[in-house]
This record gives structure tokens, C-alpha cells and sequence, in this order.
């Protein structure tokens, strides 16, 4: 009986040990999903923005085209003789990055997410229309697996910098300080938990497509 007994509570121990770090993660991610639905009107405002915009790029791609060109050309020299895994890892860090700045910059009343999804959409609509009269619209296809997981999660940064940046103008209770301490500690949540994942699906998905088609 002594014997179960000390078992039993050095089973206990372990359990808990295990349980503080488990619920760290699962309450985390729990609270990341939370706070997505508190900047849904924002993502449905970056949605329709970056759409719009990307099909006047489609449709018009008539702006900037030296500029979009030569960013084209210097991409393709920073990338040229890395292999699948590299250009991988290289894809996952720029949009980790550019997520990054979009939540943290967007403190400056929401003005750098606003650029970053109007010159996303352009450049996407741009180089679609271009890809697409050369190797025709069907080829538009080959974007949708990485996009699944790689619009989503940029749009979603984008409106998390919104929030941040309209908090001025939005929010009127008391303790100002410490609710945009709070929105600023859940849009982290989000960003660790939620837009990280689905970046580094998005880019191990394009390295894949990019080696296959190589």
C-alpha cells in the first residue's frame, strides 16, 4: 500500500509539472484566438483593400512598372544559387519580417499597414496580370496554395496594426495605458501563435512549388 502510495504521488508530480507549461501554450493560443475576433472588422477592411487594389493592378498595371521591374530584378539576384531550403528560409524571414513591422509600426495611427496592403495588392495584381499574359490565366492557379496561408496571415498583421494605431480614436474608457498594453500583449499572442504558423506553411509551400517547377 506504502508503495502505491508513493507512486501515486510521484505520478502526481509529474502531471503537474507537465500542466503549468500545456495550459502556458493552450491559454496562449486560446487568448490569440480571442483577439482575432476583436480585429475582425479591421481584417475584412485590409480583405476588401488588398483586393480592390490588386485588381486595379490586374487591370491597370500601368503604375510604378519600374519600379515594381527592378524590384523584381534585384529579388531574383539576392536569390539566385540558393537552393529550396534557403529560399525557403529566406521567404519565411521577409514575411515574418514584414508582419512584424506592420503590427509594431502600425502604432503610428495605423498608416504603415495601410501602405503595406495597398502595395501588396498592387504588386500581386501587377505581376499576376504580366505571368498571366505570358503563360495564361490558368497559371494564377499555382499562387492559390501558398496564398491560403500567406494572405491571411499578412492581412491579419495589418489589422492588427490598425487596431493599435486607431486605439486613440476608438477606445474611451479609463486606464488607457494599461488596455493598449493589453491590446498590444494579445496582438503578440496572435502574432506567435496564429501569423507565424501560417508563414512558415505559406513559405514551405512556395519552396516546394518553386524546386518543382525549377
Amino acid at each position: 500500500m506504502k508503495k502505491r502510495k508513493t507512486l501515486s504521488k510521484t505520478n502526481f508530480k509529474k502531471n503537474t509539472r507537465k500542466k503549468p507549461q500545456q495550459n502556458f501554450f493552450y491559454k496562449n493560443f486560446l487568448d490569440a484566438v480571442a483577439y482575432t475576433k476583436k480585429v475582425k472588422t479591421h481584417f475584412i477592411f485590409s480583405l476588401i483593400l488588398f483586393f480592390t487594389i490588386g485588381i486595379i493592378g490586374f487591370i491597370f498595371p500601368i503604375f510604378f512598372v519600374e519600379e515594381i521591374k527592378n524590384f523584381i530584378q534585384e529579388l531574383i539576384q539576392l536569390t539566385a544559387g540558393m537552393n529550396s531550403f534557403e529560399l525557403t528560409l529566406y521567404i519565411i524571414y521577409n514575411n515574418i519580417k514584414s508582419a512584424i513591422f506592420a503590427i509594431v509600426l502600425g502604432i503610428a495611427f495605423g498608416i504603415l499597414p495601410i501602405g503595406i496592403i495597398i502595395l501588396n495588392g498592387y504588386v500581386l495584381g501587377f505581376i499576376s496580370n504580366k505571368t498571366a499574359s505570358v503563360e495564361g490565366i490558368f497559371i494564377l492557379w499555382k499562387l492559390l496554395p501558398h496564398g491560403i496561408f500567406e494572405i491571411p496571415a499578412v492581412l491579419l498583421s495589418t489589422a492588427l496594426g490598425l487596431k493599435l494605431g486607431l486605439f486613440l480614436f476608438t477606445y474611451s474608457g479609463k486606464n488607457k495605458l494599461k488596455e493598449f498594453g493589453n491590446w498590444l500583449i494579445n496582438s503578440f499572442k496572435v502574432f506567435i501563435f496564429i501569423i507565424i504558423p501560417f508563414l512558415v506553411l505559406a513559405g514551405i509551400i512556395e519552396g516546394i512549388l518553386i524546386a518543382l517547377t525549377s
